[in-house]
């Protein structure tokens, strides 16, 4: 993040911030977000600590923890924390053997399942060691709080190099802690209320009277721009298809899988489908659940499915959440990859008009403001997707960490009362999708693995001959070639699919 973008970042949490950041308390509400990256060896770990300790003094959010008033007369706060410690934060750990990437997902599985300490900065960096190969990763979680996906990537973007051995960098000067208490900033709040209740007034009656002049100057204009948005919040609002009923169970329990694919061959297959790298990726996770739906003996023509869309202006600061949802009804049934790019495109070129695209945030202030139970239980009622798609372009080019070289990153988000979130990260060449599914949905964990893979194939397949090849996660540094009839494992599940 750069010392501009940090500056500009406010300490008083937004709307949406503090719902997600309300939600940490509940498994059913819980959003935070990780990061599995994958480094080539493992770095010496003073070095690895030193990097975190610099970065924690560029980017403020890293020392914050957030204060929230005894009673709401004033917005929760980011605070320095006066108790910072860096070592409960920054860690390390030997993976179990033998070792694998698997390993490693199921280690992420079991910290993104459990939660943050409110009282302390809402993340952390845990290295782990002895990995197959000689590798070694990180897992990164932090809570949704911080940061929506685009704005991390600005937002920790000093942490990595360009090259294993960079010039030094001046150490930044240590951010001055603060003691501030929620009594504290109630107390502040009340001292502040008239002033803010006069603002408000005068904004309120400033803005009734500028809408008042337009609704007399174009009275007709007025009443039909209201409307219009209130039929596109509807629009927004609602499910875009019916649910699926193989996907309608919700426990606590998940899993992560994922596929990786040289970025060239899926932007390949994208142009000659006629869409973009984010349609082609929705059209092959559409295949894979289509497989899936057809392979359990429950074909759906349709599903609905939630992407959501950066709407951060160029001058917004780096922290904090940005984004909206587009609910699309996901074309599983059909099974022709070029057909699904196109019916995706379609619905998102439509759906990206709407007025009322950010509606979510526009009633986020008064949502903010209802009890726990209460939003607990409005969650659970208002989730309109089955599935969830995230897009996350990060640095097209190499990248380093305390000396060693970073070879993919995994996404892995929250399941926000969905089945499945999925996310896409474009990094360094390649383009890995994640996706992270509640196990009562999703009960046959090694057939949906091949289904991502072969709905991916699909789409790849559209590039042209001979069709690129997607492949599970791995350690290997390239992306394996297709594979021959003959070079078939018999063991894993064989998935057939009728394409029109």
């Amino acid at each position: 993040m750069s010392e501009s973008a940090a500056a500009g970042a406010s300490d008083e949490l937004g709307a949406v911030d503090q719902l997600l950041h309300r939600g940490e308390a509940s498994p059913r509400t819980r959003s935070g977000v990780m990061v599995v990256e994958i480094f080539d060896r493992a770095p010496d770990w003073q070095r690895y600590r030193a990097t975190y300790e610099n970065a924690s003094r560029r980017i403020r959010r890293l020392r914050q923890k957030v204060v929230v008033p005894t009673l709401p007369t004033a917005a929760p706060r980011w605070v320095v924390d006066p108790d910072f410690n860096l070592d409960f934060h920054v860690r390390r750990l030997r993976a179990p053997l033998p070792g694998t990437l698997r390993d490693v997902f199921d280690i992420a599985e079991v910290a993104l399942q459990s939660p943050l300490d409110i009282s302390r900065p809402l993340w952390s960096a845990t290295l782990v060691e002895g990995l197959e190969g000689g590798r070694a990763a990180q897992i990164v979680h932090l809570s949704h709080a911080i940061v929506d996906g685009v704005g991390g990537v600005e937002m920790f973007a000093s942490i990595y190099d360009l090259e294993p051995e960079p010039a030094p960098r001046s150490v930044p000067p240590m951010p001055i802690p603060q003691d501030l208490s929620g009594n504290d900033l109630m107390r502040e709040g009340v001292r502040r209320l008239p002033v803010t209740v006069a603002g408000g007034i005068f904004g309120l009656v400033g803005g009734a009277v500028e809408a008042v002049g337009r609704s007399l100057s174009n009275p007709v204009g007025t009443v039909a721009g209201v409307a219009n948005y209130l039929a596109s919040s509807a629009r927004v609002m609602r499910p875009a298809a019916s649910h699926s009923p193989l996907l309608a169970r919700r426990s606590l329990s998940t899993r992560t899988e994922a596929i990786d694919i040289k970025f060239s061959d899926l932007h390949r297959a994208a142009k000659a489908g006629g869409g973009s790298i984010n349609d082609a990726y929705l059209a092959g996770l559409c295949g894979a659940l289509r497989l899936y739906h057809e392979s359990m003996g429950l074909p759906v023509a349709t599903l609905p499915m939630a992407v959501p869309v950066n709407v951060r202006a160029d001058d917004d600061p780096a922290g904090g959440n940005r984004f909206a949802g587009i609910n699309l009804a996901a074309p599983i049934g059909t099974a022709d990859p070029a057909r699904r790019i196109g019916r995706i495109r379609n619905q998102m070129v439509k759906r990206r008009e709407e007025v009322a695209l950010d509606v979510v945030g526009a009633v986020a202030p008064v949502v903010s403001l209802l009890p726990d139970p209460v939003l607990e239980a409005m969650t659970g009622s208002v989730i309109v997707s089955d599935v969830q798609a995230s897009n996350v372009p990060v640095f097209p080019g190499d990248t380093y960490i305390a000396g060693v070289k970073v070879l993919r990153q995994y996404g892995v988000g929250p399941l926000p009362g969905v089945a499945m979130m999925a996310v896409l990260v474009t990094r360094g060449g390649y383009a890995s999708i994640t996706t992270r599914y509640d196990r009562a949905s999703i009960t046959d964990p090694a057939l949906f693995a091949e289904c991502l893979r072969v709905g991916f194939d699909e789409v790849l397949a559209l590039a042209g001959d001979p069709a690129p090849r997607s492949r599970p996660a791995s350690f290997d540094e390239g992306v394996a070639e297709p594979a021959t009839p003959q070079d078939a494992d018999p063991s894993q599940p064989t998935v057939t699919g009728e394409v029109n």
